[in-house]
């Protein structure tokens, strides 16, 4: 049974209970243990906190022996934006690949898999699924993290999702609420706002939501954007109108509301984080995501503070607190009494299976797959930081392992076809994209390489917006490692 350290008051005790930080390091630095014996309630996992399976499932340990039902939050969304295989690629493709496929029952596989996983590392928290359906082409951070631009395939994958991940004992935390595909901005670095109205909203943003709600969702992550139809003046996150009266009032939510990562520009910049927590805990939020990037015991300290100082200034109800810090503690009693459901088989190879069913393929005329070695040609854009530039990504690998003397190059900017060409000698290429349609740069690169060879192979890892074009053209709905295995499979004829 958890014990706290003598003289942490209940106020203090609570405050540490709302947050969700982060930390540095494969092992629990002394600071976090030590905020576990005062009341914090939740840790934050993130690529830089993980090495191999073994490693994750000792540092849940370590912490559970401080505090033995502390909530392990992770960003696993599967597909491009991996924590547990940042070093590899994910074995799942994400949410576009199975919005491709459209097998609801497929999702509810994947996700149970995934969640297994997690459960055996000791992670009991997952911030996924996104929910967001994917109407803007032109949005630069989800993309191929949401299931499709379709509202009800959305809606139906998010709760075959939900319930996939709980049925492993996964509490699932479904976001970005009230819904972030229809922006052009990235909430990491400014504030995105999204003009649609509010019938508009009601019809397409809050239908995924509402079908994660009623699959029990056991968390909902909240949006740092600014919608003015539902809130003029606050972003979602730091809004009454939307975490209280909307999702919990119209929508009849009543568990966790988790916030986004505090320490992204759309809050940071223009709230603080001292001020962004109070408010966002004072709008209806439950508990503070911060340790992306802020990741030590001064944000910890800081974020504290500010909510106690916030209370005893009369600025934040001390009883809005309590039930945020209880609502917490209800999430870890249900991931301590959910009985996990006993493994099936078969499931091991779950997401290579759904990877290899999410590849479309589009060809002029009959493609004869390749004997020889050929030259990847990595298109590559700058990757958002949702996604991060640590995970490999392509297919040159798994081709290299097919047709040994694969060789590849990344190449980005107005002299990428050139010096793909000069690469490649007279080797056949395989040209990889990701997300085209949104990079004028990528889409002239290809011009010109299919100019001169139009043999040349096209992967797009991306949302495939852009027209098909070259001798074969492969869209794998993601860059996940399963997925680029299912890209090289047919290239290589496997």
């Amino acid at each position: 049974m958890t014990t706290f350290a003598s003289g942490t008051d209940t106020l203090t005790r609570d405050a540490l209970t709302v947050l969700q930080p982060g930390f540095t390091g494969t092992t629990a630095p002394d600071w976090l243990l030590r905020r576990l014996g005062e009341g914090l309630a939740s840790v934050g996992l993130f690529g830089r906190n993980i090495a191999s399976p073994e490693q994750v499932a000792a540092l849940t340990a370590q912490l559970r022996a401080e505090r033995d039902d502390v909530l392990v939050a992770i960003d696993e969304e599967g597909g491009d934006v991996t924590r547990l295989e940042v070093r590899t690629g994910s074995s799942f493709p994400g949410n576009h690949a199975l919005g491709a496929v459209d097998d609801v029952e497929l999702t509810r596989e994947v996700a149970a898999e995934l969640g297994r996983r997690l459960a055996a590392c000791g992670v009991n928290l997952d911030w996924a699924p996104s929910a967001d359906v994917n109407s803007n082409p032109a949005n630069p951070v989800i993309g191929v993290r949401s299931f499709g631009a379709d509202t009800a395939l959305v809606a139906r994958h998010t709760a075959a999702y939900v319930t996939g991940l709980q049925s492993a004992g996964v509490a699932a935390c479904t976001k970005h609420f009230p819904g972030h595909g229809d922006t052009a901005v990235d909430s990491h670095h400014a504030m995105p706002r999204i003009d649609a109205d509010a019938s508009v909203l009601a019809e397409r943003e809050l239908a995924p939501f509402r079908a994660a709600i009623a699959a029990g969702s056991r968390a909902v992550m909240s949006a740092h954007i600014l919608v003015p139809a539902l809130d003029p003046d606050r972003p979602a996150t730091l809004s009454r109108t939307v975490l209280t009266d909307l999702l919990r009032g119209e929508l009849g939510y009543t568990g966790l509301i988790v916030t986004d990562g505090m320490e992204m520009q759309a809050i940071a910049a223009t709230y603080g984080i001292e001020r962004g927590s109070v408010l966002a805990i004072a709008a209806g939020a439950d508990a503070i995501c911060v340790g992306g990037g802020l990741s030590d015991d001064e944000t910890v300290r800081r974020l504290r503070d500010a909510l106690v100082a916030a209370v005893r200034a009369g600025e934040l109800p001390e009883t809005r607190l309590a039930e945020a810090a209880e609502r917490v503690r209800e999430l870890a009693r249900w991931t301590a009494r959910v009985a996990p459901e006993a493994d099936g088989t078969g499931r091991e190879e779950v997401g290579l299976v759904a990877a290899r069913r999410a590849l479309r393929l589009t060809a002029a005329s009959p493609f004869t797959p390749l004997t020889g070695a050929p030259f990847v040609a990595a298109f590559t854009p700058v990757a958002n930081i949702a996604v991060g530039d640590e995970t490999p990504w392509g297919v040159a690998a798994e081709l290299a392992r097919l047709l040994p003397g694969t060789e590849t190059g990344s190449y980005t900017g107005e002299d990428a076809a050139r010096a793909a060409l000069e690469a490649a000698g007279d080797r056949r290429v395989v040209a990889v994209v990701r997300d085209e349609h949104r990079h004028p740069w990528m889409a002239a690169a290809l011009d010109t390489l299919l100019a001169s060879r139009p043999d040349t192979v096209i992967v797009e890892m991306g949302v495939p917006q852009a027209p098909a074009r070259g001798a074969l053209h492969i869209a794998t709905y993601g860059a996940a490692r399963v997925c680029g295995r299912a890209a090289a499979e047919v290239i290589a004829g496997e």
